[in-house]
């Protein structure tokens, strides 16, 4: 009877100090919450686990607002648009200085693959924030001379330029910066499982609502899959990374017969023609990531195999057509394990 007593007296124990761990435990568990909207003319889709049930939406909207007033061209008085337009004296703010000094490193690396001084062209074919001018060889030429990360310079937060009629156009690596501000600010107040995802390009860290790594789509670069999502070619398992995709299956348009994508070459000054369709980046920060996709996509498949293969800070997932319009798959070594085919 006594040895019985202390059995129950412990399973009594047992059971308290379960359900104090239970009850622990669901207290460090919060409320997922998802936040969507606009942001440099294009969606977000934000969601984050918060212990209050916290909406942050009121700050992103406004930290995102105050990033528009740096990097975007659709803002007239933004600090980009005041140095493309000429504006003395236009000064940089610690987000511009960011950005121009991260594509300089890449325009370095790419050996000038990447560059955002492409905006004269950028426009030119109608992808930028000036209507379309009628393109031939002669434009084209006479833009050149104003391409080059040699041709601008930031010093002291002082931005100057060699000719006037150089345009920076950040749209390859803004958006990533972007979703870097928006994680900083989530880790900033202490949120440890979040995804942030702003036209396309992703960060992703913890766990979801089901407790399961973040998983992310790549879509299927077919002309006509224009809905993010609805035709997937794979997915990546994604935790403390972020990820980036630049393709040529959406942005574009058809002008007497020939199709102007919005990929440019800063070399030639011709829109990309290449058998590469998407390009999917993995890095530590979205910034890097955006910015060698559509440094991969100038490159072609097989300069971008050679450069991953030498460069092997980044992970990347290719994905091309073969002469008989089958496509076909490259990837890094160190994204095969977090990769699943559909």
């Amino acid at each position: 009877m006594k040895a019985k007593k202390i059995l129950l007296r412990l399973l009594a124990i047992a059971l308290i100090l379960f359900l104090a761990y239970l009850i622990s435990h669901l207290r460090q568990q919060g409320e997922f919450m998802s936040m969507a909207g606009f942001a440099q003319g294009t969606t977000y889709h934000i969601t984050y686990e918060s212990k209050k049930g916290e909406d942050l939406q009121p700050m992103v909207d406004s930290l995102l607002a105050d990033f528009d007033m740096s990097l975007s061209i659709y803002q007239p008085n933004s600090i980009i648009s005041r140095f493309n337009n000429n504006v003395p004296g236009t000064r940089a703010d610690s987000k511009f200085t960011a950005v121009f000094n991260k594509s300089a490193e890449v325009n370095r690396v790419t050996r000038g693959a990447f560059d955002i001084t492409v905006g004269p062209l950028v426009n030119a074919m109608g992808f930028g924030s000036t209507d379309t001018l009628q393109v031939d060889s002669t434009l084209i030429d006479s833009l050149l001379q104003y391409v080059g990360m040699n041709k601008v310079s930031l010093n002291d937060g002082i931005l100057t330029k060699q000719y006037e009629h150089t345009m920076l156009d950040v749209n390859a690596i803004a958006q990533g910066y972007a979703v870097d501000l928006v994680a900083g600010f989530l880790e900033h107040r202490k949120i440890k499982n979040y995804l942030v995802e702003i036209g396309g390009e992703v960060r992703a860290r913890g766990k979801n609502e089901r407790r399961q790594v973040w998983r992310i789509g790549i879509d299927k670069p077919a002309e006509g899959n224009m809905i993010p999502g609805a035709n997937l070619q794979a997915i990546v398992r994604l935790n403390n990374r972020s990820l980036a995709t630049s393709g040529n299956y959406r942005k574009f348009y058809e002008r007497n017969g020939i199709k102007f994508v919005h990929t440019v070459n800063p070399e030639t000054g011709y829109p990309v023609i290449s058998n590469l369709l998407s390009a999917t980046v993995v890095a530590d920060d979205c910034m890097t990531a955006d910015a060698y996709a559509t440094a991969l996509m100038v490159f072609g498949v097989e300069k971008s195999i050679e450069f991953l293969e030498d460069h092997e800070f980044l992970d990347a997932y290719l994905i091309y057509a073969d002469p008989d319009g089958i496509f076909r798959i490259y990837m890094t070594r160190g994204l095969q394990k977090f990769i699943e085919e559909q």
